[in-house]
């Protein structure tokens, strides 16, 4: 079988022709022109580094998309339309482009920020129609058979984005020709086609668990279809308009990932030999050495490939780890500090109901060293490791202690990075103590699919199904996992979806949990900053879904304009 070289995927792609922007791919209406000499192989990488560069030169300089090259990544952009408008983190900079709108719920149909998210899916499942197309003839041969199944399980996964995002795509696949503009597919009728489509390739994609290796991390699997179903299915009822509800089926495909005996959560600290500090099992997935580090990679099914040399980006675990740092902090792992995201303080709650989380009051004396502000950190309980113990949850990744300055937990006016906790979850330093690969962008694989979504997927669609016994024991698996204390009762619907919060905080999910839970729009659930004011407000129903770019509706007539836009 070929190789497939995803981390270094972006060598020689420049000799297949590719259209790099959206301009002319009349953002998702034209196939990108290609020459006759490409390699599919370089192509096939080319699909698979999409998950994690913007382009074909490094950084910036020669992007896919006719944007801001740093704003245009596969994960930045949905991270910012699943996580900006909840009640999880701000973006503290409401001066830049259409951060007001989208951080208050108060976006339009001529959003850039909606639309870049637009862009890059059907970018990228252009490519992935492109190379379907063009390797037709080969799909008897065994190994196209198993690259052309990844393909179609990476197309189906940007296809349940745009399901999710705007309960409707512009759907194209490789029978349509070439100058054919995209259809309007969406709800039920998407849903079913997501259904359907994932059904077919899981018997033809490797087995589960067979790419869980460092010669193949990074491919999907059966496992990364498996739980990409287990979420589609664990929605239905918000993509059908309540015409489907296969929570069922989530617990069946759960059950596949779980009994296969194939992945397993992170569970075993470890000491840093040299910064004095102790991971738990769970901070281990989200630090630099999680593709090497066996304890993170039995728990991680599909990352976003990240390298701090050869897959440098603005808009992977570069912009995870830099957004959410100031410079003064200790345990940096980066020279970047851009001081952008931070804790809304809603997602402290979930850790301290009371808001008694520790916090340093008094600022770092002038000239004060990074040992001097671990010292002082330390003193105060306002660092990771006193946050954690007062919490009782290894999850609790914050930081309040006086690097950078001192923070706050409220604010009647958004103005600076230190409005707000900060959150370390996302780490570019090895467990191991070794060097990372480069000092700005890190190494740091992104978790897309991980194991501990099988666990909360299984508990939540068994307390639907009114199975409360086992919708505990599952939630206490993850529970336990991080040291926090069992529960015994599932009192309230909010007993859930807190718990998705606590588990999987910052990892780009949070708007499409609450949504299923009828919580993201109107007034059932309030949090600081809901709807653009301090205490938070109602926002209209039609912000459950994004509109449809104007640009797209204009060019493509076919298409059809969510309602309230």
């Amino acid at each position: 079988m070929k190789k497939i070289f995803v981390k270094t995927a972006v060598v020689g792609l420049l000799s297949m022709g590719l259209a790099s922007c959206a301009d002319d791919l009349n953002i998702s209406s034209i196939d990108p022109q290609t020459s006759s000499s490409y390699e599919d192989m370089q192509l096939l990488a080319k699909i698979y580094s999409t998950m994690g560069l913007t382009g074909q030169s490094g950084p910036s300089g020669n992007g896919d998309i006719s944007s801001d090259e740093g704003e245009s990544g596969f994960y930045r952009t949905t991270f910012n339309l699943q996580e900006q408008p909840t009640d999880e983190c701000n973006w503290a900079w409401q001066t830049d482009t259409d951060i007001p709108q989208l951080t208050g719920i108060g976006w339009n149909s001529s959003s850039p920020r909606v639309q870049w998210c637009y862009q890059r899916l059907g970018f990228n499942i252009t490519l992935c129609n492109f190379y379907l197309t063009n390797t037709a003839d080969r799909a008897e041969d065994a190994d196209y058979k198993l690259y052309r199944a990844e393909v179609r399980f990476l197309r189906a996964l940007y296809y349940w984005y745009f399901l999710d995002l705007w309960n409707k795509a512009p759907f194209k696949d490789e029978s349509f020709a070439i100058d054919e503009l995209p259809i309007c597919k969406g709800g039920k009728d998407l849903y079913d086609w997501l259904d359907n489509e994932l059904t077919e390739i899981e018997g033809e994609l490797a087995p589960i668990g067979d790419f869980n290796n460092s010669q193949n991390f990074g491919r999907a699997d059966q496992g990364s279809a498996y739980i990409l179903h287990a979420r589609l299915a664990l929605n239905s009822a918000v993509y059908t308009n309540g015409a489907v509800k296969d929570y069922q089926k989530a617990v069946s495909y759960c059950d596949k990932v779980i009994n296969s005996g194939k992945y397993a959560l992170a569970s075993t600290p470890k000491a840093h030999p040299s910064n004095g500090l102790t991971y738990s099992g769970y901070a281990q997935v989200f630090m630099a050495d999680n593709d090497q580090n066996a304890e993170a990679m039995r728990e991680i099914i599909l990352p976003i490939r990240q390298d701090g040399k050869s897959t440098k980006c603005y808009s992977g675990a570069n912009y995870l780890v830099s957004s959410m740092r100031i410079v003064g902090m200790p345990y940096m792992g980066t020279t970047n500090g851009w001081s952008c995201n931070y804790a809304r303080p809603n997602l402290i709650q979930k850790f301290f109901p009371a808001e008694n989380i520790p916090m340093s009051s008094e600022k770092a004396p002038d000239g004060a060293t990074e040992e001097d502000i671990i010292k002082l950190d330390a003193q105060d309980g306002s660092d990771t490791k006193s946050i954690i113990a007062a919490a009782g949850d290894d999850r609790a990744l914050f930081y309040a202690g006086r690097g950078g300055g001192i923070r706050k937990l409220h604010v009647e006016k958004m103005s600076n990075f230190l409005d707000g906790i900060s959150i370390v979850k996302w780490q570019n330093i090895r467990t191991d103590g070794g060097t990372t690969n480069d000092v700005e962008f890190p190494d740091t694989d992104i978790p897309l699919l991980r194991y501990a979504e099988a666990f909360m997927t299984r508990a939540e669609a068994k307390w639907r199904l009114g199975d409360n016994e086992a919708a505990i024991k599952d939630i206490n698996v993850l529970r336990n996992r991080a040291n926090a204390k069992a529960i015994t009762a599932i009192n309230s619907e909010e007993d859930i979806i807190d718990e998705w919060c606590r588990e999987f905080y910052m990892e780009g999910r949070r708007r499409s949990d609450l949504n299923r839970f009828d919580r993201f729009v109107g007034k059932k659930y309030i949090w600081d900053w809901k709807g653009g004011v301090p205490t938070g407000q109602t926002v209209d129903s039609h912000f459950k879904f994004y509109p449809i770019p104007i640009d797209d509706m204009n060019g493509n007539p076919n298409m059809e304009q969510n309602d309230g836009y």
